[in-house]
């Protein structure tokens, strides 16, 4: 599907004069190849979804959650994180308003958790880099993650450290005027090209830096001293990858190149899951809405989490 984009790779390494085999040479082939795939694929999903999503406006997902029990709630509330904003910061404003409509704050916080950690942009890059098993692999994970630890802070009453002020806001009714095809297509391409503009240097950034590592990092010393049976290594991935603000589109070229070296699955979802979910300036925005003693659960379920995700995979894969 993607020969185009192996002989512009090729014929850019044979333009620059680089030896393929060499370690320049594979990582610049990495690098073009990747480019190119992954945005094209964006491009692509990200207009199909932005279609899907529009049958799906704020108003009505909220109505959605309100009337669901907290386990059909949970659920339904991380697979709408998948198609809804694409990045952590991005979903707070949401997660106040679902709380604020009166939805529970432990299912608001499968919403919070599985949008960042779980969406198409993700999804497609993962699917394009490391192939079908390892993307559908990563979003039940995620998914998992975001609905097991919307029901376990919900064990911790947390409507009780939500600042009081998030439920005195209200809301307006959003307009559920149903939009026509012609406009769900125009508004799909502007999306898609806001979305394409707000990544492109993630994608850049992140291919780069799995090509330097595609290119160069000694298989053999990554692997051992990052391998399953080390057992800090998946902790040590968590904690690598909180201060390292980044979206899925910059972190995933990251952990193709890292499994390309031989570190295992679980310790890479770790850190993937660290980066995306856990991010500092998330934190820093959640402290507007919640009080310390919630934010502080909330980043424990979610370390606990995340690192028996590591654990689990590293285990029997």
């Amino acid at each position: 599907m993607f020969i185009w984009a192996e002989w512009i790779a090729g014929l850019v390494v044979r333009v620059l004069g680089l030896d393929p085999g060499s370690h320049l040479g594979d990582a610049v082939n990495y690098f073009v190849y990747d480019v190119l795939k992954i945005l094209v694929m964006l491009s692509v999903i990200i207009y199909l979804v932005t279609v899907i999503r529009s049958y799906f406006p704020p108003e009505r997902t909220r109505e959605l959650l309100a009337r669901k029990n907290q386990w059909v709630g949970n659920i339904l509330a991380a697979l709408l994180g998948v198609v809804t904003p694409f990045c952590s910061c991005s979903a707070v404003p949401l997660f106040i308003g679902f709380v604020e409509a009166g939805i529970p704050v432990g299912v608001t916080f499968s919403f919070l958790i599985a949008s960042p950690m779980v969406n198409e942009v993700a999804a497609v890059m993962l699917l394009g880099l490391l192939g079908w098993r390892i993307a559908l692999l990563y979003v039940v994970t995620g998914l998992t993650v975001a609905v097991v630890s919307g029901l376990i802070l919900a064990r911790f009453r947390p409507e009780r450290f939500v600042e009081p002020y998030v439920f005195e806001i209200r809301m307006g009714k959003a307009d559920l005027a149903v939009p026509t095809w012609g406009g769900r297509h125009r508004d799909a391409l502007q999306y898609t090209g806001q979305i394409l503009r707000k990544v492109w240097p993630y994608v850049l950034v992140g291919i780069g830096v799995g090509a330097g590592i595609h290119g160069y990092a000694p298989q053999d010393w990554l692997a051992v001293n990052a391998g399953p049976d080390n057992w800090w290594s998946v902790p040590l991935a968590v904690i690598v990858g909180v201060p390292l603000y980044s979206n899925a589109a910059g972190i995933i070229p990251v952990v193709s190149a890292l499994m390309d070296k031989g570190l295992p699955l679980g310790t890479v979802l770790a850190f993937m899951m660290a980066v995306t979910a856990l991010s500092l300036p998330e934190l820093v925005i959640l402290r507007r809405v919640l009080m310390v003693r919630l934010l502080a659960i909330f980043v424990g379920v979610m370390t606990i989490t995340i690192i028996g995700v590591g654990y689990l995979f590293n285990a029997i894969l």
